[in-house]
C-alpha cells in the first residue's frame, strides 16, 4: 500500500516471520522489531519499559533506536526482491528402504508423528488404502497455503497418514472429508480442534456415539482423530518451534475431540447438527471446529436446578467467541420435557445467548478476545464498539457475549445426565459421500 511499516511481535513469531513466513508465504521483506514476553495484559508502564528501556530481540539495540533505524535505513538487496515466494520444496515420494526400527526413528526425527508408534506406510499398504475411494491418487484435494509454500495435499498423501494412524480402507472417505480442514487449529495459545461426525457414515464405519464417546474405546473415533493430527504435521507442516509456538499446547490435539452425534436418541424436534447446517438427514457429514476451552460438568444434573441454568453458569467462563455445548440424551430429554422446555436446539441456543452474561472486564480481559475483536470495536462495529467503551466507564457492567447463531448443541453418549461446555466454533461441514 506504499506505507512504510515496521512489524512488531514477540520474539518467537518474529523468527517465524523473518524466516519461514518470508521464504514461503508472503515474500515481503518486512522489517521487524521483537518485544519480550509477556505483551498482552501488561500495564502501559511495562510496554513503556519495553520501548524505552529494553533492547530489541532482533538487533539487540535499544527498542526505539531499532524502530527508527528500521524506518530510515536504506533497503538491502534482499529487501528489494519482488514477485511471489517459491513453492515449498518438493519432497521425494518414496524413501530409501529401512528396517522397522529405522522407519519409526526416521519419522520421529522429522517430526512426522505424534511420537506414538506408527504403521509404516509402505507402497502396498497405501495402495490398499486407496481402494477405499474412487478418487485418483494424484488428485489434489487441497492446497495448503498456511503455514506456507503452496503445499499440495493429494489423495495419496492423505492415504499415507491414514495408514500411519492404523485406518482401514472403509474409513478412508471419512478421513478424506476431514482432511479438508487440515491443518489443526494452532496459535501461541492452546488452540485445538473438535471433529464431529453426523449421518449414516457413523454406523457404516462403526463409530461410537452411545457411551464413553470421548474415551479411548473405539477404533474409528481414535484413528480419525489421530489421522487429522498426522496430516497436520506432515502435509500441514506444523512443527514446534518452526511453524507453531504454543507455550502450553493442548492435549486435545492428540485425538482432536473426535465424536459422533447420537442422532437415534435425539428428542423429538431436535435435529442433528448437520441438518441445522443445511444438509439432509441422509447425508454423511464431518465438521471440524476450532477453539480452546473444554469444561466438564462436575456431576449429574439435579432437578431443583434445571440443566440450562448450570450450563449457563459454566458458559460464563468461555471467551464469548463461539460455543458448542455437548450433552447426553438424558440431559437433552430434561431440557426438552421440563417446564419452560426447549422444543428445538435453536430454542436452547437462543436462551443461552440471552442469559449467559459476563462482566465487561472479564470479556475484554481475555487476550484472545481483545486480539480478535478490539480492532473491530475501535472501527465502530456494534455491539463490540459500545461494549469496548465500557472498559473505562463501567467495567463491571454485565454484557451478553454470545449471539444465538454462535451457540451449537450436540447430543452424544448415553447413560448419565452430564455435559460439556466448549468454545469450539462449528462450521458448515464437509459431505463425506463426495470422497467415496
Amino acid at each position: 500500500m506504499g506505507i512504510p511499516t515496521v512489524g512488531a511481535a514477540g520474539a518467537n513469531v518474529v523468527n517465524y516471520a523473518r524466516g519461514y513466513d518470508f521464504e514461503y508465504t508472503n515474500g515481503m521483506p518486512i522489517r521487524y522489531v521483537g518485544f519480550p514476553f509477556p505483551v498482552a495484559g501488561q500495564p502501559k508502564s511495562v510496554h513503556h519499559s519495553y520501548v524505552f528501556e529494553r533492547n530489541d530481540v532482533v538487533t539487540d539495540k535499544p527498542m526505539m533506536q531499532a524502530i527508527i533505524e528500521a524506518f530510515t535505513a536504506p533497503l538491502t538487496d534482499k529487501e528489494k526482491i519482488s514477485g511471489r515466494p517459491p513453492e515449498a520444496k518438493v519432497e521425494p515420494r518414496l524413501l530409501q528402504p529401512m528396517t522397522e526400527d529405522q522407519v519409526q526413528q526416521f519419522f520421529k526425527d522429522n517430526d512426522w508423528t505424534d511420537y506414538n508408534p506408527i504403521i509404516p506406510p509402505t507402497e502396498e499398504r497405501v495402495a490398499a488404502m486407496l481402494k477405499g475411494t474412487s478418487l485418483p491418487a494424484d488428485k489434489e484435494v487441497k492446497k495448503l497455503n498456511w503455514p506456507g509454500g503452496d503445499r499440495s495435499m493429494t489423495v495419496e498423501k492423505v492415504a499415507v497418514c491414514a495408514v500411519m494412524a492404523g485406518a482401514k480402507p472403509e474409513m478412508f472417505p471419512l478421513i478424506l472429508a476431514t482432511s479438508m480442514s487440515v491443518p489443526f487449529g494452532n496459535s501461541t495459545s492452546s488452540m485445538a480442534n473438535m471433529i464431529l461426525v453426523n449421518g449414516p457414515v457413523r454406523n457404516e464405519v462403526k463409530m461410537n456415539s452411545k457411551g464413553n464417546v470421548m474415551g479411548p474405546h473405539n477404533e474409528v473415533n481414535a484413528v480419525l482423530g489421530r489421522t487429522f493430527t498426522l496430516l497436520s504435521k506432515t502435509a500441514g507442516n506444523l512443527h514446534a518451534g518452526k511453524t507453531t509456538f504454543s507455550a502450553l499446547g493442548s492435549n486435545i490435539q492428540y485425538n482432536n475431540l473426535t465424536i459422533a452425534e447420537n442422532e437415534e436418541d435425539l428428542p423429538a424436534g431436535w435435529e442433528p447438527t448437520h441438518v441445522l447446517k443445511g444438509f439432509k438427514a441422509t447425508d454423511s457429514v464431518v465438521t471440524v471446529g476450532t477453539g480452546w476451552t473444554y469444561i466438564s460438568s462436575v456431576g449429574e444434573v439435579q432437578r431443583q436446578y434445571p440443566p440450562q441454568f448450570l450450563i449457563r453458569d459454566y458458559m460464563r467462563s468461555l471467551t464469548g467467541m463461539g460455543a458448542t455445548v455437548i450433552v447426553t440424551p438424558e440431559v437433552a430429554a430434561l431440557l426438552h420435557d421440563a417446564p419452560n422446555s426447549f422444543a428445538t436446539k435453536r430454542d436452547l441456543s437462543r436462551w443461552l445467548a440471552e442469559n449467559v452474561q459476563k462482566t465487561v472486564s472479564s470479556y475484554w480481559g481475555n487476550g484472545v478476545v481483545s486480539t480478535m475483536n478490539a480492532s473491530l470495536a475501535i472501527q465502530g462495529m456494534e455491539p463490540l464498539a459500545s461494549q469496548y467503551k465500557l472498559i473505562e466507564t463501567n467495567p463491571e457492567e454485565l454484557i451478553k457475549p454470545f449471539q444465538a447463531g454462535q451457540v451449537n448443541i450436540v447430543v452424544t453418549g448415553k447413560g448419565q445426565t452430564t455435559w460439556f461446555v466448549t468454545d469450539f466454533g462449528v462450521g458448515r461441514g464437509t459431505k463425506v459421500d463426495d470422497y467415496k
